[in-house]
């Protein structure tokens, strides 16, 4: 009877998890499926708690294992901050890849002497993938988080070395398919494994890291789908085909909004620099700065204003900021709005996310598809530490690494203002053309004390203070 429970509420589980990613697809039922997923994974531990296969000490174990995971988990969901999210996401994929490794290693070690063809095989490869996952993922949020190059760091003939890699440890798994009981093939599948996560992540540069976690986040859910098969879990089956194909839906979604394919993703090193354009460096054109009170003024006597977010102001944590610059520039009669590009920042919604903790009205922040045939009729666009994402020469250089992306058409507006510290080019490793339209003024500084200053300038509080 308790059997005929789990199984049951198995069901349910996935039932709760499938809605949770249908209503995440919207903002208006996001927290709905947040609060749909919570549910399911409660009731699938509870479940697995009452399995009547789950002696008393394996039942003493899982609670320990609850107990430390929510120990660490707390601490990670409440303490890092909304910018730091893409990584920690990242690390989070890290550590249930080598969950699923290690369940994985123990499951082959327990029932080598029995086990079938089949079982040896998806053990094999739930092995290799749980391995390359886990430190695939931990490079990306080292990545991410710039404790590692953000630039790719190639080396020659480094491609054939990584299949030559991958493709000793897919003759090792159909050896071990062969001979189940050679155990010793397995400690060097965990090796191969994790070197090829790592050989995998450090040719990419940082900015295709979100790309690369939605992949990962696939191969992860294939992981603990294959190791469904094995135990002879439904929930894991389920579970992981969800997991690893929502990772291969947004990853195509994102490789479509880049105009680039797995394969340039993956082997083409995207955002090594270039070379020749860096020592062009000022020949490529002039550059006109403003100072944040001439930017302010500008703004103020604008009918519209478009904010383009980047990875600058998440970097700076600008968001508060920009809200009360949205706020001040209303209190004139401004029209305020948001242009969001899909791959703006580090993960698909980022710019979103951060604004939207900032409470800027959801009906504000616009796609690209939405603003961007709005642009020739906008007076002001302020451009907030973005830079690939507005670069023209993704429409006209064939040449460009970015040649074909869609980009957001800032550079039709009637003035642009672009907020950055330097200008040092983006992920993409080359110059960025709108920098040098005669449109264009650029406003040096870190974007929250930039943005703060136009606060300042904009809603009269450095004349009250001089009062």
């Amino acid at each position: 009877m308790r059997g005929h429970l789990v199984e049951l509420a198995y069901l349910v589980s996935v039932i709760g998890f499938a809605l949770s990613l249908k209503w995440m697809t919207a903002v208006a039922t996001a927290r709905r499926g947040i609060l749909a997923g919570e549910i399911a994974f409660g009731i699938a531990i509870i479940a697995t708690l009452i399995n009547p296969a789950i002696t008393s000490t394996g039942w003493f174990l899982i609670i320990i294992a609850l107990a430390l995971g929510t120990l660490i988990g707390i601490p990670l969901g409440l303490r890092v901050p909304m910018t730091a999210m893409p990584e920690r996401i990242a690390l989070s994929h890290a550590f249930g890849a080598l969950a699923a490794g290690l369940v994985g290693i123990a499951h082959y070690y327990l029932t080598y002497h029995s086990s079938n063809k089949f079982e040896t095989a998806v053990l094999g490869v739930e092995i290799v993938l749980g391995c390359l996952v886990f430190t695939g993922s931990l490079m990306a949020s080292g990545k991410l988080h710039e404790m590692l190059p953000q630039r790719p760091i190639t080396f020659q003939g480094q491609n054939y070395f990584n299949f030559v890699v991958l493709g000793v440890a897919l003759v090792l798994i159909i050896v071990l398919t062969f001979s189940p009981t050679s155990t010793w093939i397995v400690p060097i599948l965990v090796v191969l494994g994790l070197m090829f996560g790592v050989l995998l992540i450090i040719p990419i540069g940082g900015a295709d890291m979100p790309t690369v976690i939605a992949l990962l986040n696939s191969y992860a859910g294939l992981s603990a789908s294959a190791l469904g098969f094995v135990l002879d879990n439904k929930l894991l089956i389920v579970a992981g085909a969800l997991d690893g194909t929502s990772g291969l839906v947004l990853a195509i979604i994102m490789c479509r909004a880049m105009n680039r394919s797995f394969r340039n993703v993956l082997f083409g090193a995207f955002g090594k620099l270039d070379e020749s354009t860096a020592e062009a460096g000022g020949e490529v054109g002039n550059v006109r700065s403003a100072s944040p009170d001439e930017a302010a003024e500008l703004m103020k006597m604008a009918r519209s204003v478009v904010i383009v977010p980047g990875y600058g102001m998440a970097v700076a944590q600008a968001q508060h900021k920009v809200r009360e610059l949205a706020d001040a520039l209303e209190k004139e009669g401004v029209d305020v709005r948001y242009a969001i590009h899909p791959v703006a920042g580090r993960m698909p919604g980022h710019m979103n996310v951060l604004l939207a903790e900032a409470n800027v009205p959801y009906d504000k922040l616009l796609d690209m598809d939405e603003i961007n045939s709005d642009f020739p009729q906008v007076d002001v666009v302020l451009v907030l530490g973005a830079n690939d994402v507005v670069n023209p020469a993704a429409r006209h250089e064939k040449s460009s690494p970015i040649y074909g992306m869609p980009i957001l058409n800032v550079d039709q507006a009637q003035t642009i203002m672009v907020v950055k510290r330097s200008m040092r080019a983006g992920f993409a490793g080359i110059e960025n053309e709108l920098f040098y339209n005669p449109k264009t003024l650029m406003v040096f500084g870190d974007a929250k004390q930039v943005v703060s200053e136009l606060v300042i300038e904009v809603s009269g509080q450095r004349d009250a203070i001089s009062l």
